[in-house]
């Protein structure tokens, strides 16, 4: 298959959605740095849970569609939900303001909740279309990839910052893991 080869019907889904989920991860990141909005321990793992399913079209888009890949993305999907689920019901009350900004007039764990949802359902339907079972060399694939590599590598260093070596705070005021690091040096 040529760099210039349209990928296949599955292919074009999978770089759809990993481009949707390098959109969510690059919005977390502008929220982050842009309004000094550090992420909980609970936006931590809805962020990776978005990152391990991103993971997982990663590897159908390089390698070609598998079900075992849709079945992980699957399960980090009900992962994800799970986590974005608890958060919810956690500032479910109608005095509670919620944790961090809001989107749309809704919070980011809420966005998250319907994007691990949408994705289920994303998943289902590419686990109905046939695939050809290639992997796809366009250029908006490998851009899509190598963005998401990025963004991989920005929320693992972001995440050792905000919480270092060890458990992350409830509510994160400061980059621990930098201060950590910075004692450690000084000794």
């Amino acid at each position: 298959m040529s760099q210039f080869t349209l990928p296949s019907l599955s292919g074009i889904g999978n770089i759809a959605l990993l481009l949707v989920i390098n959109s969510v991860l690059t919005l977390a990141f502008l929220d982050q740095f842009i309004n000094h909005d550090l992420p909980c321990p609970l936006c931590i793992l809805q962020r990776m849970g978005f990152t391990l399913i991103g993971l997982m079209f990663l590897l159908n888009i390089r390698s070609g569609a598998q079900s075992a890949h849709y079945g992980f993305a699957i399960l980090f999907a009900i992962l994800g939900l799970s986590v974005s689920l608890r958060q919810v019901l956690l500032h479910v009350a109608p005095s509670d303001l919620g944790y961090g900004d809001t989107f749309f007039h809704l919070h980011f764990y809420t966005w998250a909740f319907v994007g691990f949802v949408s994705l289920m359902i994303s998943i289902a339907i590419l686990l109905i279309i046939p695939d050809r079972g290639t992997r796809s060399r366009h250029w908006l694939a490998q851009f899509v990839c190598v963005w998401f590599i990025l963004l991989l590598v920005g929320n693992l260093l972001s995440t050792l910052s905000i919480c270092g070596l060890g458990a992350c705070a409830d509510n994160p005021l400061n980059y621990a893991g930098i201060e950590q690091l910075r004692q450690w040096l000084a000794k």
